[in-house]
């Protein structure tokens, strides 16, 4: 087994993958090993040189008594890349291991191609990390086993893989008392949201809707808020997302890592300008609205037709804004798009799209060619709309 002596201290870590393929070191969370991430290593050995590492206190690594620290963990890694031949990889680390990923950014910045943190935090309560350390070293990690795994599976994956929940409550049983309360100590002591902001390269954060441990409000939210330009991707897991989204896990770290940066930025332009397109036609304040009702489930639905709908459609020079609009309220109501076409009718009326005469004209073609039904309700649908804008305060959208 591959070990790294450093200060007297032997750290396990183990690669898979080709040789050649880019570099990608995988973290663990507190209380668990680099088996946390077996679940992702068949997708990521595929395009990746992986590089797991067992933190100090973990699994085959050794557990030394007293304290430890973040910049002490971080050097660690950097040891253990320095014997496995890595030069700069991405980091990807889970809540502890997220953190130890953010301090070696700080620290060694010219090491890290990219970052991508996983259920983690860049703040925690100092006085419930140090009643931990107090516990586990009067009483041992049996004593804090129970509120550990309430915190790492949600209830639904443990009823359905109680095999898995049985052996993460083995091994944290199983666990050094000295390394875990030191590892807890790092958590406590940890310094490093003040200088997220000076980070320039590219970062991941991946949530875990189930999470109560780190949950994206409060903690993930605050890393994006700090980080440059930091991607945010929710997933349907409690805090060891690896075990329970494996898949989710794997696949965006595959994206994130992979992905060109030109594609990236030509996606994002696209995004902006239909965003502009989408404001011009339905109004900053629908359009505000629409975004902060954005959910972790419909976010990649929205920016999708943002880019394509709003910028490959609208943005096309062979039509005008009107005719669009006119379309677009008799397609929807020949296919009974109500919420739709309530919302081109409202937009069209207030926003100088075109007047209650076209939209007449329009609604007596569509009873020739989609049926009198469809224009008789699309009538009543305007008509409430009309109705509603005649009471409406002047200036009112």
């Amino acid at each position: 087994m591959p070990f790294t002596l450093r200060n007297g201290v032997r750290l396990y870590w183990r690669l898979d993958g080709e040789d050649a393929a880019p570099p990608l070191v995988l973290l663990n969370s507190i209380g668990t090993d680099m088996a946390l991430w077996d679940g992702c290593i068949a997708t990521l050995a595929r395009r990746f040189r992986v590089l797991r590492v067992d933190t100090r206190g973990h699994g085959g690594s050794d557990a030394p008594s007293g304290d430890y620290s973040l910049p002490m963990l971080a050097a660690d890694v950097i040891a253990v890349m320095n014997a496995a031949g890595v030069t700069q990889a991405a980091i990807a680390g889970v809540s502890l291991g997220g953190m130890i990923a953010m301090q070696l950014a700080i620290d060694q910045a010219d090491r890290v191609k990219a970052l991508a943190l996983i259920c983690t935090s860049a703040t925690m309560d100092e006085t419930a990390w140090s009643d931990r350390i107090a516990t586990v070293r009067r009483e041992g990690t049996g004593a804090i086993t129970d509120l550990v795994m309430g915190r790492f599976l949600s209830p639904g994956f443990t009823c359905a893989h109680p095999e898995t929940a049985a052996s993460l409550r083995r091994g944290l049983i199983a666990m050094a008392d000295d390394g875990y309360a030191g590892a807890c100590a790092a958590i406590r002591d940890m310094s490093v949201i003040e200088r997220l902001p000076s980070l320039k390269l590219p970062t991941l954060v991946i949530a875990g809707d189930r999470d109560t441990s780190t949950p994206f409000a409060g903690h993930g939210e605050r890393i994006a808020a700090a980080v440059p330009h930091a991607t945010v991707v929710h997933c349907d897991a409690a805090h060891l997302a690896p075990i329970e989204a494996p898949a989710a896990v794997a696949g965006a770290l595959v994206t994130f890592l992979t992905r060109d940066a030109a594609v990236s930025n030509v996606a994002d332009t696209l995004f902006e300008a239909g965003l502009l397109n989408r404001r011009r036609v339905l109004g900053d304040e629908w359009v505000d609205a629409s975004l902060a009702a954005r959910t972790p489930f419909n976010a990649d639905f929205q920016t999708m037709i943002t880019r394509i709908a709003w910028q490959e459609i609208w943005g096309r020079p062979g039509l005008d804004d009107r005719t669009r609009r006119l379309l677009v309220v008799a397609i929807t109501a020949s296919l009974g798009r109500w919420e739709e076409y309530a919302l081109h009718v409202r937009a069209g009326l207030t926003r100088d799209g075109f007047s209650r005469d076209d939209l007449k004209e329009v609604l007596m073609q569509t009873a020739i060619y989609a049926g009198v039904p469809a224009a008789n309700t699309a009538f009543a649908e305007a008509g409430r709309i009309i109705a509603q804008l005649d009471t409406e305060p002047e200036g009112t959208e």
